[in-house]
C-alpha cells in the first residue's frame, strides 16, 4: 500500500525559521517608504498596531491547528468547523494568495537583480529563481530549512549592520541626534488615522505567518509546535520590524523621499559607506529567495491537501514523491504559475495577495467560533473570551483592512470569489452533493 503521508521532520526551531523566512526580516526595509509616508513618520507605532492586530488572528490559527493537525490550513479549518462547501470556497480563495505569493516574491527579486545587472534580463533571473527554488523544495524541507537558516542569517547580519550605521550616524549628531525618542511611536501633531493607515500598509509585512499551518503533517508534535511557531514567528518578526523602523526613523525623521519605493536604499546611502549599497542589495535578494522558498513549499502543500480530498485533481496533485515524500507535481505547478510574472509587473502580481490573505484570516477567526464556541460548547468565562470575543476582534481587524485595500485588488478578488462559487456549484452539482473528502485522520 502506498504511503501517502508527509514525513515528520520539522522541529519547533525549523518551523520558526521557515516562518521568519516567509515573512522576510528585511521586508520592513523594502516597504519602509510606504509605511513612512502613510503614517506621516510614525512608522514604529504603525508596526506595533499591525502586530497587535495580527496576533488576534495568530491565536485563532493556533486554536485551529490544535483541533485539526493536518495539512490544509484555512481550507481544512473552514471545511471541518463551518461547512464543507464553504471550506472548498475558502480553499479556492486562499489559493489566490498561496499560489501567487511565490510569483510576486520571485518577480520582485528578479527586478532587483535586473536593475543591478542590466546585461541580464529580468525574465532570466525569474526563471533561475523558479528552477533553483523548486529543486530545493522537491528535495525536501530538511534541505529547505538549512538553506533558509543561511539566508535568514544573511538578512539578520545585514540588518545589524544597517542598525549599526544608523546608530553611529545619529550619535554623530545627525537625524534626531538622540537614541531615545518617542516620535517613532506617537506624535501628537499627527492624526491617529495616519497611524492606522501606516498599520494597514505594514500588514503586508505579516502576510504569510499562517503558512506554517500547511506544515502540520511535516511537524513533530504538531498540536503543540504549530501554534507555538505561529506566535513565536509573529513576535520575532514584529520585534525585528519595530527595531528596524525605530532606528531608521532616528536616522531619517522626515517622511519625504525622492522615491518612497526605494526609501531604505536612499537612507542606506545616506548613513553608510557606498559599498554597503551593494551588500544591502544582496540582503534584499537573500530575503526574496528565502521567502519564495517557504511560500512555494506551503502553497504546494495546500494544493496537495485539496487534491488528496479530491477537490483538485487527485492523480496529479494528491501524490507524493516515493522517496522524498514531497508533493512534486504541486511544487512544479506553483513554478509554472510563476512564469506568468514574465507578463506582469509587481503591482499586478501583488494585487491579489492581500485580498486572499485577509479573507483567509476572516474565515479562520469565524472557524474558531464555530469549532469551539458552537460545536464544543466552550461557553465558560474563559471560553467566551478565547473563542468568541478574541476571534470577533480578529475578524473585525481583518475586515477593516480588507475594505481599505486598493479598489483594483478588491474587484479582482471578488471576480476570483465568483469563479470559486461557480467551481463549488459544479463540484457539488448545484449544492446537492457534498464535496469529496478524505477523512480527518487519514
Amino acid at each position: 500500500m502506498e504511503d501517502n503521508t508527509l514525513k515528520r521532520t520539522m522541529k519547533l526551531s525549523h518551523l520558526v525559521i521557515f516562518g521568519v523566512a516567509f515573512l522576510t526580516p528585511m521586508i520592513a526595509y523594502t516597504i519602509y517608504g510606504t509605511i513612512s509616508t502613510a503614517s506621516h513618520g510614525v512608522e514604529t507605532g504603525s508596526v506595533i498596531f499591525a502586530t497587535i492586530a495580527m496576533l488576534f488572528t495568530a491565536l485563532s490559527y493556533g486554536h485551529m491547528a490544535k483541533a485539526y493537525p493536518t495539512a490544509g490550513s484555512t481550507y481544512t479549518y473552514s471545511r471541518k468547523a463551518i461547512n464543507s462547501k464553504l471550506g472548498v470556497l475558502a480553499g479556492w480563495i486562499v489559493l489566490l494568495g498561496y499560489v501567487f505569493f511565490p510569483m510576486a516574491i520571485w518577480l520582485i527579486g528578479a527586478q532587483y537583480l535586473g536593475d543591478a545587472v542590466p546585461a541580464v534580463p529580468s525574465w532570466l533571473w525569474l526563471i533561475l529563481f523558479i528552477v533553483v527554488t523548486s529543486g530545493i523544495n522537491i528535495i525536501g524541507v530538511e534541505v529547505g530549512t538549512v538553506v533558509n537558516f543561511i539566508l535568514v542569517g544573511i538578512q539578520v547580519a545585514i540588518i545589524i549592520a544597517f542598525l549599526a550605521f544608523s546608530i553611529n550616524y545619529v550619535t554623530e549628531g545627525n537625524g534626531l541626534a538622540t537614541l531615545a525618542s518617542f516620535d517613532p511611536f506617537y506624535n501628537p501633531d499627527i492624526d491617529f488615522s495616519f497611524i492606522v493607515a501606516g498599520a494597514a500598509a505594514s500588514c503586508y509585512c505579516f502576510l504569510g505567518f499562517d503558512a506554517l499551518t500547511t506544515f502540520t503533517e511535516d511537524a513533530i508534535d504538531p498540536t503543540k509546535n504549530i501554534p507555538r511557531s505561529i506566535i513565536l514567528t509573529l513576535i520575532v518578526c514584529g520585534a525585528i520590524f519595530v527595531v528596524v523602523t525605530y532606528f531608521t526613523h532616528l536616522a531619517h525623521p522626515s517622511f519625504e523621499y525622492a522615491n518612497p519605493d526605494s526609501a531604505a536604499y536612499e537612507i542606506a546611502r545616506e548613513v553608510a559607506p557606498a559599498v554597503f549599497g551593494g551588500i544591502f542589495l544582496i540582503g534584499l535578494i537573500a530575503g526574496q529567495f528565502a521567502a519564495g522558498l517557504a511560500a512555494q513549499a506551503s502553497g504546494a502543500r495546500l494544493l496537495y491537501a485539496m487534491a488528496r480530498d479530491g477537490v483538485m485533481p487527485k492523480k496529479l496533485f494528491g501524490r507524493l514523491h516515493k522517496t522524498r515524500r514531497t508533493p512534486v507535481n504541486a511544487i512544479c505547478l506553483t513554478g509554472l504559475v510563476a512564469l506568468l510574472a514574465v507578463f506582469l509587473d509587481v503591482t499586478s502580481a501583488t494585487a491579489y495577495i492581500s485580498f486572499g490573505g485577509l479573507v483567509a484570516f476572516i474565515f479562520v477567526n469565524i472557524a474558531v467560533i464555530f469549532q469551539y464556541f458552537i460545536k464544543q460548547n466552550e461557553r465558560s468565562g474563559k471560553g467566551v473570551f478565547l473563542y468568541l470575543i478574541l476571534p470577533i476582534i480578529g475578524a473585525i481587524f481583518c475586515l477593516y483592512l480588507l475594505i481599505s485595500l486598493d479598489r483594483l485588488a478588491i474587484i479582482l478578488g471578488c471576480i476570483w470569489i465568483v469563479l470559486g462559487i461557480i467551481y463549488v456549484l459544479i463540484l457539488t452539482k448545484g449544492l446537492k452533493e457534498e464535496p469529496p473528502e478524505l477523512g480527518i485522520d487519514a
